[in-house]
């Protein structure tokens, strides 16, 4: 389809969740390295400790393992860091350096409006300074950070002068935090110190925008926005424009794409998939009825802001997922103990000690082709977990 007969043509719901899928190789999984999907994707979000970004690159990646991961972690390739809508991402040292920079807006605007009016009086660029030589001594905690700086500054919040040292300098979470079987706390330093190079002085807020598009299109100017947390961005996508292809979705919005880009046929299979908790995938558009229903949405986008892993059927979430380590026969006795008396019975019915438990919650009954794949793909995530381990797919029954 030409750039010329695009700009009249509406794409459906399955178009776009199809391309979406396509482009987050979760139609097919992907040879490429590790390294190169984390760049593809624009990083990882890392909200929570550690299996998120792992559990992402296996679901996308063909015979991706733990230690590739950590491999990179630990050589500085990857690091983790605030960055779309100032949460904490798994992003190539190179995306570090150039999406830091032009996601500052974000990081002021989250400062100001929670930790603003307990920074009154304080110089915030005087606070950066004495927060970067701390932390470049030795990676600190946050809770550390923030004691150290309310020595020189007594009455003011010592979680609020932490928090504005993290808008103000570009603070990497340094290993073995996030690093799958260990991780550790969240201690700090900058990204400069970590990396031995400077943040992009010169950073491109077009390409930024392009390469989202590559993997996340085709998208409106207001869904780039939810992504990254900026503003004012359509004027971003009218300037590129002419070397992009334009479409209108269902209720008439102009979406952005990239000429070359895929989008597969809205009846294109899709394979059945387990997402990880916290997926960019659910979290980059404004409008995720591609991806979400409607109806499931008070399911996946918690009041809490958990967002649990998600199963993929059709292309479309059908459930919940969780991957937990089992505890041991003792504990288990416990928790059973504990669920008599009343307790919680968490551990209740946990499997033996040294394997895992893939916990399924459909949303609705699961044909049994369906069931056989989860099962299959819960399988591999064993594998990948590097233990045995017991598949459980709760209610709703079988078809």
């Amino acid at each position: 389809m030409t750039a010329r007969n695009a700009a009249a043509a509406t794409l459906g719901t399955r178009e776009l969740g199809r391309a979406l899928l396509a482009r987050q190789h979760l139609l097919e999984r992907s040879s490429t390295t590790p390294a190169e999907m984390v760049g593809h994707l624009l990083g990882l979000q890392a909200q929570a400790v550690s299996q998120p970004p792992y559990l992402g690159l296996w679901s996308r990646l063909d015979g991706f393992t733990p230690g590739q991961l950590t491999e990179l972690m630990e050589r500085r390739e990857v690091v983790r860091i605030a960055l779309q809508r100032g949460t904490i991402h798994l992003v190539t040292a190179d995306d570090c350096l150039t999406l830091r920079p032009l996601l500052q807006p974000v990081l002021d605007q989250g400062l100001r409006n929670t930790y603003g009016k307990r920074l009154t009086g304080v110089d915030l660029e005087k606070l950066a300074e004495a927060g970067r030589a701390l932390v470049e001594q030795e990676p600190r905690t946050f809770q550390q950070l923030g004691v150290l700086l309310a020595e020189g500054l007594p009455g003011h919040d010592p979680t609020a002068l932490a928090q504005a040292v993290r808008c103000r300098l570009p603070l990497v979470q340094v290993p073995p935090r996030g690093i799958w079987g260990r991780s550790g706390p969240a201690a700090h330093t900058t990204a400069e110190h970590w990396l031995g190079r400077l943040p992009d002085a010169k950073p491109s807020l077009d390409v930024m925008v392009l390469r989202y598009l590559a993997a996340f299109g085709p998208a409106t100017a207001t869904d780039v926005q939810k992504w990254c947390g900026l503003t004012r961005l359509g004027k971003v996508l009218a300037a590129l424009a002419p070397q992009l292809t334009t479409f209108r979705d269902e209720q008439g919005r102009i979406l952005y794409d990239l000429p070359d880009a895929p989008r597969p046929d809205g009846a294109t299979p899709a394979p059945v998939r387990l997402v990880a908790p916290f997926d960019n995938l659910l979290l980059a558009h404004a409008d995720r009825s591609r991806i979400l229903p409607e109806e499931y949405r008070s399911r996946v986008m918690t009041v809490n802001g958990l967002i649990p892993g998600s199963l993929l059927v059709d292309g479309l979430v059908a459930g919940s997922w969780e991957l937990s380590e089992a505890r041991s026969e003792r504990s288990r006795r416990s928790g059973r103990a504990e669920a008599e008396t009343g307790a919680a019975a968490a551990g209740q019915g946990a499997a033996a000690a040294g394997t895992w438990v893939v916990r399924v919650r459909p949303f609705t009954a699961l044909s049994r082709r369906d069931a056989a794949a989860v099962e299959e793909e819960a399988g591999r995530l064993l594998e990948f977990a590097g233990g045995t381990g017991e598949l459980r797919i709760e209610s709703p029954d079988l078809l």
